[in-house]
């Protein structure tokens, strides 16, 4: 029994560790939010925010998350008052209360812990609940902690039944509190939350196929050119989701492809970074590119890209059979992925791409054969189908309707032609892109430039002042030291 209860304290010795590293590191960062009032530096609150990822991988490991929090206040509440009325006073706090920024970011925690435990209905009932109540404080410093709170309280509400795109489900519910966080962050010039809630409402709409509504909302808002890099990287990728439902296909993949360039390098930012590239190969291929086979081999995206891989090789062999197959059996993941209507759309351009390569193969060949090999069902549909490729460009050829046969006409020169500087031209703008985008990305030291007019200003009235003495006779121009002929 003795070495019974000697393993059962053994075992217990490390989650009471455990638990008192979590409880000090969450002390630590309500202790750099204080700091962050005190200075009115919000790069103290950045340094709590990036803990978090850290902090909820233990947070729920080996004890009750909300207990490990509720210890925390408590003991931040009795040091703030232990350490006298001074700096409570001097930040206008209550004895046995918290700073608003603390009170928030236990709030994040405590969202946090209600997620990864999967309760979810208890989750969105406080985050509910907490935003009407952060929504009464106006600090700068709470900026981006209140953009943390709305990414977690749509993150709850997604995973409530019935989930989206359901017209019953509960994201409806929180439109209302995003457009008021919205309305409140531009009169308040909050960019943070301006930015979040912007972001968060395209995902919102986006999650139940409302893409009108997010248009509009994309139309009336600019988005704050300061927000930080993973908030302008979403907003590319639903920009770009946007634009390919709408059929834009040249500005979805524009957007799409600077959302992979924004993204970060990080493992944690793998499941962004192969979503955006999932629509961004069916983009590619609406747009009648075959995307590079490179990407399929990057170790990130080879597993989560099979099956785009597949659909790649069937549109690139204008295999119509193959592609329905396809479709059909990766049916669910296109749906999961929110590339299935798109995917349906790629029908065309495999008969597009099929009649172009037997174009290439056969000078002559009748519409019957082209039933046949392409799996069309009459030859009336083959014959629409050959002249909508001869009218788009796809192919040079012409019908002769009489005897029933697609006749390709002799390849011309492409460098007549001005494919190549198109080709240019689009490297061209590329370039210039990265190159804007690298110059906005650079950093300069704050406020030099006012050093720096304050300096010439001090020059300027020191060299009035000098002139002045001179003009009135008492000091000489030799003794100045300077030519003054100009003043």
């Amino acid at each position: 029994m003795a070495q019974d209860d000697e393993m059962q304290l053994d075992e217990s010795a490390p989650q009471t560790n455990g638990e008192r590293d979590v409880k000090d590191d969450i002390i630590s960062n309500l202790e750099l939010l204080q700091l962050a009032v005190q200075q009115f530096d919000v790069r103290f609150v950045l340094r709590a925010l990036r803990a978090v990822s850290s902090i909820r991988k233990r947070l729920t490991k080996d004890a009750d998350g909300l207990e490990i929090l509720k210890a925390a206040r408590e003991t931040r509440t009795s040091t703030t008052n232990d350490k006298g009325s001074v700096t409570a006073k001097k930040l206008r706090v209550e004895p046995g209360s918290l700073l608003p920024e603390e009170e928030v970011y236990l709030a994040i925690l405590r969202q946090v812990v209600y997620f990864d435990t999967q309760r979810y209905d208890a989750g969105a009932k406080f985050s509910l609940e907490f935003v009407d109540i952060m929504r009464n404080f106006n600090r700068r410093t709470l900026d981006p902690l209140g953009a943390k709170v709305y990414f977690y309280l749509q993150l709850l509400f997604e995973r409530l039944s019935p989930a989206p795109p359901s017209r019953q489900s509960p994201v409806f519910e929180i439109r209302e509190r995003l457009l008021l966080a919205l309305r409140s962050a531009i009169l308040r010039k909050d960019q943070e939350t301006q930015a979040a809630a912007i972001v968060l409402l395209l995902r919102n709409y986006l999650s139940t196929s409302d893409i009108t509504q997010a248009d509009l909302l994309v139309a009336h808002n600019q988005f704050p050119l300061s927000a930080s890099n993973s908030q302008v990287a979403r907003y590319l990728y639903y920009l770009g989701r946007i634009r390919a439902v709408q059929l834009d296909y040249t500005d979805a993949q524009a957007h799409l492809l600077s959302a992979t360039r924004k993204a970060p390098s990080s493992g944690s930012a793998t499941g962004f970074y192969q979503a955006s590239m999932k629509t961004l190969v069916v983009v590619e291929l609406l747009m009648g590119d075959i995307p590079d086979r490179s990407i399929f081999r990057q170790p990130k995206l080879e597993e989560a890209l099979e099956p785009y891989f597949f659909l790649v090789k069937a549109v690139r062999n204008g295999d119509l059979k193959r592609f329905e197959e396809l479709v059909a059996k990766y049916a669910d993941t296109f749906r999961r992925d929110g590339t299935y209507t798109l995917t349906k759309r790629l029908r065309q351009n495999v008969i597009r791409t099929g009649v172009r390569m037997l174009s290439l193969a056969y000078s002559r060949i009748s519409l019957r054969d082209i039933c046949i090999r392409l799996g069309i069902e009459s030859e009336q549909s083959a014959e629409y189908i050959v002249a909508k490729a001869i009218r788009d460009g796809v192919i040079e050829a012409s019908i002769n309707h009489e005897k029933g046969y697609m006749e390709t006409k002799r390849a011309g020169d492409i460098y007549a032609t001005n494919e190549p500087a198109e080709a240019f031209h689009e490297r061209i703008q590329a370039c210039l892109g990265l190159h804007d985008e690298c110059v906005k990305a650079m950093r300069f030291p704050m406020d030099k430039h006012k050093l720096e007019l304050k300096n010439a200003q001090e020059a300027r009235e020191r060299e009035r002042e000098l002139a002045k003495e001179i003009q009135d006779g008492e000091i000489d121009e030799d003794d100045a030291g300077g030519d003054f002929e100009g003043l």
